[in-house]
């Protein structure tokens, strides 16, 4: 049996390897109904929100996502955990337009809801970074 920090570690790889193959409805399950996202200059993003912009970026002509995370830390508490990770996106566009990186840290909240663990609050502090082509 998995502990609660690999099990937090696994949500995490599980979200990235999703993102990137565009699977949106493993991501969502992997979240709260009342999740809250925030994101700098932006109002609070809901998980309808979330779904809404997440199914928009599928299909044909739809960006592609990879990115990479480095968790620094995870405290379990209870049924409750908090994580910061250092994290890194990139998106590109099809018809070979330049990929788009943003980088930075992130503050998690999890929640263990009927024996699983899942995203109940995320504050992500991402900033546009150089590519690698820069």
């Amino acid at each position: 049996m998995q502990s609660d920090e690999e099990q937090i570690r696994q949500l995490v790889s599980t979200w990235m390897t999703a993102t990137k193959s565009g699977d949106v409805e493993t991501v969502l399950s992997l979240m709260a109904d009342d999740v809250v996202f925030l994101v700098t200059g932006q109002p609070p993003m809901r998980k309808d929100d979330f779904a809404a912009a997440a199914r928009a970026q599928t299909g044909a002509g739809a960006p592609k996502f990879d990115g990479s995370s480095e968790i620094q830390e995870i405290k379990i508490l209870g049924d409750w955990a908090f994580m910061w990770q250092k994290l890194k996106v990139v998106a590109t566009l099809p018809a070979g337009s330049q990929p788009t990186t943003r980088a930075g840290h992130t503050l998690t909240i999890f929640k263990k809801q009927n024996g699983k663990w899942i995203l109940a609050r995320d504050a992500n502090m991402l900033a546009p970074a150089p590519t690698d082509n820069d």
